[in-house]
């Protein structure tokens, strides 16, 4: 029955998109074609030390690469496709730089709906509702995966359609050029979405759709605005014929302000995205954790100082499966959002000092 309302749903808003775009208006369709095409790029280049599942390491390595094209045929109506670049890590291509498709979307924008502001839908290879948003909080990538990405739970990007919308307008722009002009709305934010579920690198292998959303409240916008509380769930199945169970619930705490920052999160769930997360019976195993990070900024001299720690324990009915991580690191704004960030990673499943990975790293994005 479940899968049907799926099904169901999944229609209904494809539906919705597709007769929303008739009304795009021919007025609408020149003033954005005369806007032009905005092309911007990220990538990140890196050297790192240490060890890596105690194996040494010494290397240099761009890490990824993204250039970002979009385009608007009307106020209603864009696009986005976003090649990404990354190393190809096995198979006979192996340490070869690589180009594939990390979005590639068609964008329309609805009228704002009583407490709905700027209500959009993305269709294609389109962002899930939850890495962008954690992303735009705690948005040290350069340095490595979120947790839950890190963690092999899911990842960024998948095939399907994203509705997201703000609640109740936007915040001052004081607060967006001072704090964060992303997902600005003023009690919040809302995302959804249908997905293949196997992430944007990934062939679908089962019928399967997953369904995933996040909803964000921003309870005192007027006394407290950078504070602000989520929720994120995902239903569906692993991307194997096998279809194992995958089920997600997270809850997340985040302050953001000019001079600081901290986010802090706990999970729990059975399964991944990939469907390999199994016991010896080929059931899906259950995972639980918690992650905190930390920035401190001083603007006036362009320098960051940031901390984080996960705990990821990814068979809790047993002893000995948890992971611990403890990120440690400096970063200086060149200019923009360029930046150059020097930091210490050490990961261990038992004591510190029998630890699997340590690594210092040094790291420039490049944005423009």
């Amino acid at each position: 029955m479940q899968k049907y309302v799926k099904a169901l749903l999944a229609s209904f808003f494809c539906l919705v998109f597709i007769i929303s775009l008739a009304f795009a208006t021919e007025e609408s369709e020149k003033k954005a074609l005369s806007q032009g095409t905005k092309v911007s790029g990220q990538w990140f280049i890196s050297y790192s030390n240490g060890k890596e599942n105690k194996i040494p390491t010494n290397r240099f390595v761009i890490d990824r690469g993204y250039i970002i094209i979009e385009k608007a045929l009307s106020n209603k109506i864009s696009g986005r496709i976003t090649p990404d670049v990354s190393v190809d890590r096995e198979g006979d291509g192996e340490g070869d730089l690589e180009m594939r498709l990390k979005y590639c979307y068609i964008d329309y924008k609805f009228e704002n709906t009583g407490f709905l502001t700027d209500p959009h839908v993305e269709f294609g290879l389109v962002h899930r509702p939850w890495i962008s948003f954690e992303e735009h909080i705690n948005n040290y990538r350069m340095q490595g995966t979120a947790y839950l990405e890190r963690n092999d739970i899911f990842n960024s990007g998948d095939f399907g359609f994203t509705y997201a919308a703000l609640l109740g307008g936007e915040m001052s722009e004081d607060y967006k050029q001072q704090v964060n002009s992303k997902f600005p709305g003023r009690y919040g934010s809302v995302a959804f979405g249908f997905y293949n579920g196997g992430g944007y690198h990934a062939i679908e292998q089962n019928n399967n759709k997953t369904f995933e959303a996040r909803i964000t409240v921003r309870p005192l916008p007027a006394i407290i605005p950078g504070f602000q509380v989520s929720y994120h769930s995902i239903t569906g199945k692993g991307n194997t014929k096998e279809s194992p169970d995958w089920n997600l619930n997270t809850v997340f705490v985040s302050y953001d302000h000019r001079r600081y920052g901290f986010t802090g999160m706990i999970h729990s769930g059975i399964g991944n995205f990939k469907g390999k997360m199994l016991d010896s019976s080929g059931d899906s195993l259950d995972h639980s954790g918690y992650s905190f990070f930390g920035e401190l900024k001083f603007p006036d001299q362009k320098v960051s100082l940031i901390g984080r720690y996960d705990f990821f324990d990814d068979n809790p009915n047993s002893d000995g499966n948890n992971s611990k991580r403890i990120i440690t690191g400096v970063a200086y704004r060149i200019y923009g959002k360029t930046r150059a960030l020097l930091d210490y990673d050490i990961n261990t499943r038992d004591t510190w000092e029998n630890y699997t990975d340590a690594l210092t790293q040094f790291t420039i994005e490049y944005n423009f």
